[in-house]
């Protein structure tokens, strides 16, 4: 259990002018699956050429040394604590390398940046030690036996597990290897070994106040503000400008001893929990948040700065402000990343023990006295590599571990060394060592009540009276698994609502995806059980706001409109616009307003709206733009975008939006019925429609062939209409149960009138006696084959229903799309937020959502009409009674449901249609709570019409 040998005192992380050798390139490795292999290899005249070459960094799995595997909780190993089996994946890593005859007499250190599980190193045939703590820094003193102008040999040995990886079970793929940077560093005499920037900032008096602590006598020179000092004194500074997320106002420095020069960058901020509040510079802030692992679809935790900052500004440009490094410290690089743009930091220690919850927490190292030295070890090599990062605003003990005597030791160690943060961790629910209640996937219901001070109270009432002191987090919510989540909006109206609950972050930032390829070079991406792992979690590896190609799901967007810092509504009462500033610091004075009008989906005009100062926390009301006389449906649509370039988008980048309907649609006139049935031995037929004498389905409209439409109620189950793994299928396996995924038709009657074919009919699983009573009604009206729909269910339903509407199958060729409705993305009941009306095109191909494991995906809601054409305009229009759900595929729900990967879907014939009177929601319930009971569809009676007409466009 000891967790290093022969290791430095941990210290900061920083650049300096002394001289530095990056030993990353390839490697000469070796791979074994048992422990035990010769050691030989650490020999410098060792013969290395046979051997295969490994890039460094990277993770071997990802080269064919093994497989990757992935659990959320399990180990993958046997609970013997600290034992692991002697089946245990060994990677011999050697590397030459020359050092510059100037580095003689200078001491130097080496710097592995991150090495999964362990290590144990060897330089020119001498041991300098060993080292567990796979995300955190292992530093050994080698001066003495680098060889300046000679070859010199590193050699390295790396096992897939260890005792560490007791404490490292962080729900993620289990990879191994140096993933992270290897370099040398050169220590000139008098040279910095470590330092600590201490800064405040006085929010009543806008003074700052700065003090450096080094382990040797240096100066700290900021020309900005004309400062020069010595470490050890205190400098107060009037009028800085403070650091925060909003403006991350970052001052230059440069940081000197007689031997070596150090660039540091100083935020001026304080942070406190005061009066129940988490405050950043005397402010309460709300936390709009993002769990991140680091991840790569190609190289796994090996992420290059180009991809860690496109994290940032995608996070920045969809409005978060936060971010919780789950479960363990990320590359130092991430953390300049969010000093520089602007991102609130939990930074979380390198530790997780979910695995011995199945185990009834026996042994578990959080309590158990011989882990102490490993766990705090672990917070001491954090805070101590990360304490000069303005952006990290509280330190976690770590995640999932349950409690016990070391995480105290950790916090109690952590407030000597560094008081000015607060702490977290959410596992030990009587926040007895923290400074904030932390909550995972509390549904809303317990948010209120511990936003009103009403929650269960704990069974130690001086814990209990205390945690009722503390600013309530959310570190966990909103899972983004799959299709969903929904209710952010609800979560967020409960955050702004009451003063205690301060955000939150959502579960996770990007789907793990490994990128792969079918024997025919089809790509797609893995997860659980694709590499033959007989122990794994599926694709719940797969649960972030961004694909593993690091592009935006619909709950990114969702997201991003929901915790917009900009409300932009209308007062009906006095007709005028309301532009509310959400942000905590800031004015709206670095953005722009613009509106548009748009009569069914046309632009009709545009503007620019003069909006004056505007506080935060503050609203104004405007006058509504002059606007031009319209006829039909028209919205407003007011802009608030970026008024000039910034760091992590440019001007014109749109920040939040808000939508005004303005004129209602025109009233649909009564429907002229000019068309009468007729039987022949054609068959049936009604104006433009031909029906199936028997069944009375509709099979073509004019020259257009078409199948259906007929009742439809399912719909392939997201993965939270599965629920979580131990919900036994949840509401999905339900359904199934019930037999809705096998609904069986029976046609009562086929009747023609004098102006309409009726159909009577029923909808029903096998093995009950609840159903649908169906009565499709056709009728001809103004040119267009009218069809309504009458649903009335039939004994008592026990479940919703998926979704209620009419599927239809239509020719292959009719591949684009447009309509009028909510778009350009999809939505469903409770993730509606992001969609705003007009008029958008697509093609039925880009109206899928590619999700890693497929599922019901595509949904455009509140539809007026929507058209599918071939390349010539030619085609179906379906206009809407009323507002319709619609999606397009080229695969049916069912092949939808049974496909694993996006790769199993190929392109049928035909293009299958749903245009839904209603759909049941998403929820949360793969990892939290499920479908909110205002947007679940119960059975009950419905009605639905919708018109057909062939176009030639």
């Amino acid at each position: 259990m000891e967790p290093n040998r022969g290791t430095r005192d941990p210290r900061a992380w920083f650049a300096s002018d002394a001289p530095q050798l990056s030993l990353a390139g390839q490697w000469a490795f070796r791979f074994s699956e048992r422990i035990g292999a010769s050691l030989d290899f650490v020999a410098p005249t060792y013969d290395d050429t046979r051997w295969d070459r490994l890039p460094v960094p990277s993770h071997w799995q990802l080269h064919g040394y093994g497989a990757p595997a992935y659990t959320n909780v399990r180990y993958p190993f046997p609970v013997e604590p600290p034992h692991v089996p002697d089946e245990n994946p060994t990677g011999d890593y050697r590397r030459t390398f020359a050092v510059p005859d100037e580095w003689a007499g200078l001491d130097a250190i080496l710097r592995f940046g991150g090495v999964d599980s362990c290590l144990r190193a060897w330089l020119n045939g001498e041991e300098i030690g060993s080292a567990q703590g796979s995300r955190l820094p292992s530093e050994f003193d080698v001066g003495a036996l680098l060889r300046p102008g000679a070859e010199n040999v590193l050699a390295v040995r790396v096992h897939q597990w260890s005792a560490g990886s007791y404490l490292e079970d962080q729900d993620m793929w289990w990879l191994s290897g140096i993933f992270r940077d290897v370099a040398l560093l050169a220590r000139p005499t008098a040279s910095l070994d470590d330092f600590f920037v201490h800064t405040g900032y006085d929010h009543v008096t806008g003074q700052g106040s700065l003090r450096i602590e080094a382990s040797a006598p240096a100066r700290l020179v900021v020309p900005e503000l004309a400062l020069d000092i010595a470490t050890g004194d205190t400098a107060r500074i009037d009028r800085v400008e403070p650091w925060s997320a909003e403006v991350p106002r970052l001052y230059h420095g440069t940081l000197a001893t007689h031997g070596e020069r150090v660039p540091v960058r100083i935020g001026f901020r304080t942070v406190v929990v005061e009066n129940g509040l988490l405050k950043v510079n005397g402010s309460p802030i709300l936390l709009r948040g993002v769990n991140r692992h680091e991840f790569d679809t190609d190289h796994g935790r090996t992420v290059s700065g180009e991809l860690m900052r496109r994290d940032v500004t995608m996070m920045k440009a969809h409005n978060l402000n936060a971010v919780r490094t789950s479960h363990y410290p990320p590359h130092p690089h991430f953390l300049d990343l969010c000093d520089e743009l602007g991102l609130y930091v939990i930074d979380e220690c390198d530790l997780e023990t979910h695995g011995f919850e199945r185990v009834g927490w026996r042994g578990n190292p959080a309590d158990d006295p011989r882990w102490e030295d490993a766990l705090v070890d672990r917070m001491r090599r954090m805070v101590e590599r990360d304490k000069n990062h303005p952006s990290i605003i509280m330190w976690s003990l770590g995640n999932e571990s349950g409690s016990g005597r070391n995480l105290a030791a950790m916090a109690q160690w952590t407030r000597l060394r560094d008081p000015s943060r607060p702490l977290h961790y959410e596992g030990d629910q009587t926040c007895a060592n923290v400074d904030v209640y932390s909550r995972m996937y509390a549904d809303h219901a317990e948010v209120e009540a511990i936003g009103q001070g009403t929650e269960e109270p704990l069974s130690d009432p001086a814990l209990d009276a205390r945690r009722r002191t503390l600013p309530f987090i959310l570190c966990e919510y909103g899972h983004a698994m799959g299709n969903g989540p929904g209710g952010f909006s609800e979560y967020q109206e409960l955050f702004e609502r009451y003063p205690r609950c301060q955000g939150g972050f959502v579960w996770e930032w990007i789907d793990h995806g490994l990128r792969q390829y079918t024997p025919e070079g089809r790509p797609f991406f893995a997860y659980g059980g694709d590499f033959g792992e007989p122990v794994h979690d599926g694709n719940f590896v797969a649960d972030g706001l961004i694909f593993p190609d690091r592009t935006a799901s619909p709950a990114l967007l969702e997201l991003k409109k929901v915790i917009e810092p900009v409300r932009i509504r209308a007062d009906a009462s006095t007709g005028t616009l309301l532009i509310g500033n959400r942000y905590d610091f800031r004015t709206l004075s670095h953005l722009a307003f613009n509106w548009t009008l748009e009569t069914e989906g046309v632009p009709l005009a545009a503007g620019h709206l003069d909006v004056p100062t505007v506080r935060p926390g503050r609203e104004v009301e405007l006058p509504f733009p002059q606007l031009p006389s319209r006829s039909g449906e028209s919205w407003l649509t007011v802009q608030a975008v970026l008024a000039a370039d910034t760091d992590w988008a440019p001007a014109g980048h749109e920040v939040a939006w808000g939508q005004i309907p303005v004129s209602p649609g025109q009233p649909l006139p009564p429907p002229r019925r000019h068309a009468s049935p007729v039987v022949d031995e054609n068959g049936l037929r009604l104006g433009p429609g031909a029906f199936d004498p028997i069944s009375g389905r509709l099979r073509a409209l004019g020259s257009l062939e078409v199948e259906g439409p007929r009742l439809d109620v399912w719909r392939a189950p997201t993965d939270n209409d599965r629920g979580a793994p131990e919900d036994g299928g949840g509401l999905a396996a339900q359904w199934r149960d019930l037999g809705l995924h096998r609904m069986r038709h029976r046609v009562i009657e086929v009747l023609t009138e004098n102006d309409a074919v009726v159909v009577h009919a029923r909808e029903a699983p096998a093995g009950t006696d609840v159903g649908l009573r169906t009565t499709y009604t056709w009728t001809v009206a103004d040119q267009m084959l009218v069809l309504s729909l009458v649903v009335m269910p039939e004994g008592t339903w026990p479940v919703p229903l998926p979704r209620l509407g009419l599927r239809l199958a239509v020719p292959a060729r009719l591949g684009k799309i447009e309509w009028f409705g909510r778009g350009p993305g999809e939505a469903y009941p409770d993730t509606r937020q992001a969609a705003r009306v007009g008029r958008f095109t697509s093609t039925v191909e880009d109206l899928q959502t590619p999700y890693v494991m497929p599922q019901e995906n595509g949904n455009r809601t509140e539809v007026r009409w929507a058209a599918l054409t071939d390349k010539h305009g030619h085609g179906l229009r379906i206009n809407g009674l009323a507002c319709f759900d619609f999606t397009a595929r080229r695969w049916t729900s069912e092949t939808l449901e049974t496909a694993q990967h996006a790769s199993d879907l190929r392109p049928s014939d035909r293009i299958w249609v749903n245009l839904d009177a209603a759909h049941h929601g998403i929820g949360s319930a793969a990892c939290g709570p499920g479908v909110l009971p205002r947007y679940r569809l119960d059975a009950r009676p419905t009605r639905f019409a919708v018109a057909f007409t062939e176009v030639d466009q």
